[in-house]
């Protein structure tokens, strides 16, 4: 009886390490922090200031956990929880939320993997990995990041499907609920991409819709939908009242030993209804091209350039250079530059509809410069757990 007792007991043992080695679970995460010099910014007061700003610039700080269940035949159970936070004050991101950045659970075999919750759409996951924001992050985003360039936004309630890799091509779409009784419409998200990909050739393009939901305070919208808003900047403040946001994105990116050489196009429309602050339908197209040089493994130098024209209440038109490097300490920390001006010409709207100025505001760096012009520049640090 002892020795069939022991024989169970080490049975049991190994049944229990082949369930725990079928399951994982990983803790990740990314720390960023700089300090920032931006000439040109914007007081409470509205007068023009030179600013030194703390916060990283490469890569937004996270941490997060991944897992996936082998549940056999091919399929796996898979989560994720990604929480964004501000490194030089311990804040949460994304509007406070304890997992801003992603909230995710799903299933995933042969045919392509579904997830549910919050997450990124599929813009972003297929046009965004062939921009300069790749590897530079938002200071090389179009003006204001009108146009999603820096993922700023994440859409709640959504279901997403992801294609496998079929010779080269990968499709994505997305569907978030608005969650509004009796108006289905209101508030939700959704979105197609499809990306090629063959050799040291990549492009890819997607669309993505946003309904701005029927909230109102005296009978002005307030953006109540699925999708996070992009109204954080001069160049979009305007538009905060918008029905609906539509935007189309494409890029093309060829890598060599050396040289990463991409191009990329955006519109972007504002649309207007008659609760909205702005009388006509805002579009925004920009045009982006990057080089990247890298000399060396350890070090990768690049610089940026945005055309950004608005056409609609307003006429504006955006000039952005930007500059940046990095220099490998490790596989996990890196040291780094960037530095971006812009300049804007025409005229925008303020918060309130008013027919203004434009105002320079670098990338998606959420500084307004109060003026035509900007300069931002960045020299930090990112580790990766």
């Amino acid at each position: 009886m002892n020795k069939r007792g022991l024989l169970l007991a080490l049975s049991g043992c190994a049944l229990s390490g082949q369930v725990l080695a079928q399951s994982s679970v990983t803790l990740y995460g990314i720390i960023d922090t700089g300090v920032g010099y931006v000439y040109n910014s914007q007081s409470a007061a509205g007068n023009q200031n030179t600013q030194i700003k703390f916060g990283g610039a490469l890569t937004g700080s996270r941490w997060g956990l991944k897992g996936v269940e082998d549940l056999g035949g091919g399929l796996k159970a898979i989560m994720q929880l990604e929480n964004g936070y501000n490194p030089g004050t311990g804040a949460l991101g994304q509007g406070g939320r304890m997992f801003g950045r992603q909230a995710v659970v799903g299933l995933s075999n042969q045919y392509g993997t579904v997830k549910l919750g919050r997450q990124l759409d599929p813009v972003t996951d297929l046009v965004q990995p062939l921009t300069e924001d790749n590897y530079f992050s938002g200071l090389f985003a179009t003006p204001g990041d009108i146009d999603n360039y820096d993922n700023d936004l994440r859409v709640s309630n959504a279901v997403k499907y992801i294609s496998p890799m079929m010779s080269g091509v990968q499709v994505e779409g997305l569907y978030g609920v608005g969650g509004v009784a009796g108006s289905t419409g209101a508030g939700q998200s959704y979105s197609a991409a499809v990306s090629y990909t063959s050799g040291p050739l990549g492009a890819a393009v997607g669309y993505f819709h946003a309904d701005g939901g029927n909230t109102f305070a005296n009978g002005v919208r307030t953006w109540t939908s699925s999708s996070d808003s992009l109204f954080f900047s001069a160049v979009s403040q305007g538009f905060a009242s918008a029905k609906s946001i539509d935007i189309i994105h494409a890029g093309v990116q060829y890598v060599t030993r050396e040289f990463t050489l991409g191009v990329g196009y955006s519109h972007s429309q504002y649309n207007q209804d008659a609760s909205s602050r702005f009388s006509r339908d805002a579009k925004f197209d920009n045009g982006a091209v990057y080089v990247n040089y890298a000399p060396r493994p350890d070090w990768l130098i690049g610089a940026g350039y945005n055309f950004t024209r608005l056409n609609g209440p307003a006429n504006a038109s955006y000039h952005q250079a930007d500059f940046g490097a990095q220099y490998l300490l490790s596989k996990r920390t890196t040291l780094y530059w960037v530095a971006g001006y812009q300049k804007a010409n025409g005229t925008n709207l303020s918060t309130n509809g008013a027919v203004i100025p434009a105002q320079a505001s670098v990338g998606s760096y959420g500084v307004n410069s109060g003026t035509s012009s900007q300069l931002v520049t960045v020299a930090g640090v990112r580790h990766k757990f």
